[in-house]
Order: structure tokens, then sequence, then C-alpha cells
């Protein structure tokens, strides 16, 4: 295993064999990645005190934290996420084809639900559902309206292109997991 990759009580990271791991990107204990996700540049996926599950083809941008509460959540990110740079998920559920903005903030217990945006900046918090088709800005983050042709254009957009240019890293080399 790559040094980025590491076991916590003997707990490793499962990770597809597809996926792009940048050099600079941790992950730590129990967490499974599926395939075609790709973790970009400083970011920290710690799965210490609780489980991480990570979908296919889930775009983690450059220094976003992925953490776990140690009594009552795990954090689950489904599949075509898309998480912007400098973003914090702690402790709960990201649904299959949902965005999170750069520097926002989801908190312990909070859902956002498949086709939803979490604007940049934003901060919702503990318990709070952002529901299906909706985008949240603020903090604490709010419902402003729901997604509109831009939103949904960039929800289905993202995924597909950081895929593209992690296979261009993965041909030259960097961010092969198990490759030191």
């Amino acid at each position: 295993m790559a040094d980025n990759i590491m076991p916590f009580k003997g707990v490793w990271p499962t990770i597809d064999p597809s996926v792009f791991l940048a050099p600079t990107a941790s992950v730590i204990g129990d967490v499974e990645i599926g395939p075609e996700t790709n973790i970009w540049f400083g970011c920290l996926v710690r799965g210490d005190m609780n489980v991480i599950r990570i979908g296919k083809r889930v775009n983690i941008q450059d220094l976003t934290v992925v953490h776990v509460d140690s009594h009552k959540y795990g954090t689950f990110i489904g599949d075509e996420v898309t998480i912007g740079h400098g973003a914090v998920i702690h402790a709960c559920t990201l649904e299959d084809r949902c965005f999170i903005g750069m520097q926002a903030c989801v908190m312990d217990g909070a859902v956002v639900e498949t086709g939803a945006m979490v604007a940049a900046g934003a901060l919702v918090p503990p318990g709070k559902t952002v529901k299906a088709g909706q985008l949240w800005a603020g903090t604490p983050a709010r419902f402003m309206r729901d997604c509109g042709e831009q939103e949904i254009e960039m929800i289905e957009s993202v995924p597909p292109e950081y895929w593209a240019m992690a296979r261009e890293y993965l041909k030259i080399g960097i961010g092969v997991v198990g490759k030191k």
C-alpha cells in the first residue's frame, strides 16, 4: 500500500483499483471507495471513529476533509457526487448526484438528497435535510430555490469532467492506488 493509505486499529481502507488518489491525499481506517472515484491533492478521508462509504464516480476536490462522528454517524457519499475544494463533510449523508460547493460544510446527521446543491461557503447545520433538487446557501444554509438548468448541468457535467482529468493523471502514473 502507498504511504497515504493507512489502517486504524487494524482496519485498512478498501479502495477500488480504478480510483485516482492524489499522492498527498490521505485515506485512513474503515473507508470504502468505489470505482472511478477521484480524490484530489491535500484531501483527508478519516474513518477512524466510524465508517466512511464513498460510491462510484465521486469527485472530491483539493483540500476537502471527510470525517465521522464517534457515537452516532458515519459518512455516506452516494454515486456521482461532486464535492468542491476545501469542503468539510462531517458525519453526514450525501445522496447520489448531489453537489457540494467550495468551502461548504455539511455537518453531523445532515442529508443532502439526490440532485440537490449546497452553494459555496454554505454551512448545513446538524440534522438538516437539503431536499432533492433544491439549492441551499448561506450560514446557516437555507432553501433558496429549486435548482435551475445551470445547477442541473453542473451536477451532471462535473463528475465526468473530473474523471477524465483523473484518467490523465493515472496514465502518467500519478495517483495509482498502491503505487509508492
